[in-house]
């Protein structure tokens, strides 16, 4: 592929969060030509992309501890949304006037999640990422599948199409973001805590009763996700079972990287926000209930484990 023309006036980029996503737009946006800075806890000497048979390398610059970041243009928050009270310290150094800070996770709910962590007065972009990555190694990120981040449409959306669009990412301007952020909620409603439960890949789900049960916990997440205002129905259903046949059998979801990882879940902002919905519109998920009372078990002993290797690093 020829290399990208630099842009005519490079941004000072930094995304908030070192794993499969965050070095996905890290690099894309460095291929781009901006001055990208990858907020993160622990230090990396390298990144690289691993995307349709090339391997690219980023050019960016590493910051573990935010007294070392200066104010950037944009900011792409990529960490797990459970993780975002703990980016607070990035985001008010980050932030100015003028900066716009993509809310580039999991869930339904990102403005309301990320504002009260943001300097007052703050814009604030939600934004969803069909993208499939996996970071097989400290700084090396694998990208399987999808290339599309959606935002709402208006301005701000025509200026992030502006920054990242290239061949290898599209950024889309959607008129109905509730609409968007609940399709984008169903396709990782069945793949993350399946493949996490089974700690098996993407190929589970050419099994013709794996397919069956996505569209009976899809069909029930549907039916919340109508009495929440998203137009939301069996051509979805359909549109993802399609998607999941699409991703190579050995991909992976993120929740399943986070178990191997031995890393919490994001339970609480996938299958949980259909549970919670559920309950405020008096709307029966015995099928997702079942699979957050699982991943919450799941969670509390990855938790456990966590917590007992600290204590041997802490008392020897």
């Amino acid at each position: 592929m020829p290399p990208i023309p630099a842009p005519a006036t490079p941004h000072r980029i930094a995304v908030i969060g070192g794993g499969a996503i965050g070095g996905f737009v890290a690099t894309l946006a460095d291929r781009a030509g901006h001055d990208v800075t990858l907020c993160l806890r622990t230090p990396l000497n390298r990144l690289t992309l691993e995307t349709d048979g090339e391997v690219l390398d980023a050019a960016v610059r590493f910051a573990t501890d935010p007294e070392t970041a200066g104010p950037a243009d944009w900011v792409f928050l990529t960490t797990k949304a459970q993780d975002t009270a703990g980016t607070s310290g990035w985001l008010h150094r980050l932030c100015h006037p003028g900066t716009v800070v993509v809310a580039l996770q999991n869930g339904i709910d990102h403005t309301e999640r990320t504002a009260p962590h943001a300097p007052d007065g703050t814009n604030i972009l939600p934004a969803v990422i069909y993208a499939s990555a996996e970071c097989t190694a400290p700084g090396h990120v694998r990208h399987y599948a999808g290339n599309e981040i959606h935002v709402p449409d208006g301005p701000t959306a025509a200026r992030l199409a502006d920054l990242l669009s290239t061949d290898r990412l599209k950024v889309i301007a959607v008129p109905d973001f509730t609409t968007t952020a609940w399709r984008k909620l169903f396709t990782n409603l069945a793949a993350n805590p399946l493949t996490a439960l089974l700690q098996q890949r993407m190929g589970i789900f050419a099994d013709p009763g794996m397919a069956t049960l996505t569209r009976d916990i899809l069909r029930e997440a549907a039916t919340v996700a109508r009495a929440e205002g998203a137009d939301i129905g069996d051509a979805d259903i359909d549109r993802v079972l399609e998607m999941y046949g699409l991703v190579p059998p050995d991909g992976g979801s993120s929740m399943l990287y986070d178990r191997l990882a031995g890393r919490p879940l994001e339970h609480e902002h996938i299958t949980g926000a259909v549970v919670r919905a559920g309950e405020r519109h008096g709307i029966p998920t015995p099928l997702n209930g079942m699979l957050l009372t699982l991943l919450r078990a799941v969670d509390r002993d990855i938790r456990a484990a966590k917590d007992a290797d600290t204590a041997r690093l802490t008392n020897p």
